[in-house]
């Protein structure tokens, strides 16, 4: 019998924030389908260790990297692809999962707490395209797929920095998925019959992860009994349609935004 060839096999997936939650659910998606992965963080250094350990075990045949890196400063998202590209020697896929909040009131939100989650969430995920993007149109092929929010799209109490800067990506990947052709056409890159350069976004709902843990247990009693699926979501229902997106069959779809949500905004 043929061994089964997985959907992403042979390829190199970057995962910023790929060592805990939505993004390890990702980085384990994807490798189970063939991919190394570069797993990037920002603090929690056992954290990430451990998930490193874990996967060497799970995946014996998988390289899989670590790569400190705030993603709020762009020089260290431009050094996250430089350190992939050296030590797996290409980059495949890019998943932009790295996110943080800083949650409180308009009247309450300081300078300070609106920047940081819009330099980590909307601008470390430019810096991270931006450098990867140029790898990949140099190679005439690639996957950039960005991690959004609901809160992107209906807004939250208290959230008015997430969600802004989780609606700016929207209009980022669009731009983003634009650019990629015109960069492959500019260079005279084929790409009619190939594999694509593709760029998406995925806009979770409400994922039973650390950072959704953390808000009050009222708010998320008020949102379960609004979600048609009646539950959380689960880290490996986004992790399913990323790796669906990063794979070769998905070429004919890019500057997309996918919920996945339990039907909260039907």
């Amino acid at each position: 019998m043929t061994e089964r060839k997985g959907a992403v096999e042979g390829r190199v997936a970057l995962v910023t924030g790929g060592t805990s939650g939505i993004g390890a659910a990702i980085s384990r998606s994807l490798a189970a389908e063939g991919a190394s992965i570069a797993a990037a963080f920002w603090g929690f250094n056992d954290r990430a260790e451990q998930f490193q350990a874990e996967m060497k075990a799970e995946f014996p045949d998988r390289l899989c990297t670590l790569h400190e890196a705030n993603n709020g400063i762009p020089d260290d998202c431009r050094r996250t692809v430089s350190e992939v590209l050296e030590q797996h020697g290409r980059l495949d896929i890019v998943v932009n999962d790295a996110g943080i909040t800083i949650d409180r009131t308009v009247p309450k939100m300081t300078d300070s707490d609106w920047q940081k989650v819009l330099d980590v969430n909307l601008s470390g995920t430019f810096f991270v395209s931006q450098a990867a993007l140029a790898h990949m149109v140099e190679r005439g092929t690639g996957r950039i797929i960005s991690i959004s929010s609901l809160v992107g799209e209906i807004g939250n109490i208290g959230q008015v920095n997430y969600a802004a800067s989780k609606a700016g990506i929207f209009g980022m990947t669009k731009t983003l998925a634009r650019e990629a052709y015109f960069h492959l056409a500019k260079a005279k890159k084929p790409y009619a019959d190939g594999i694509g350069l593709t760029v998406n976004a995925v806009t979770p709902g409400f994922v039973a992860t650390d950072m959704v843990a953390a808000m009050p247990e009222e708010v998320l009693d008020r949102f379960r009994k609004t979600i048609p699926a009646g539950r959380l979501g689960k880290p490996e229902d986004i992790a399913r349609l990323v790796t669906f997106l990063a794979a070769d069959d998905a070429s004919y779809i890019t500057g997309q935004i996918w919920s996945v949500n339990g039907g909260l905004d039907m």
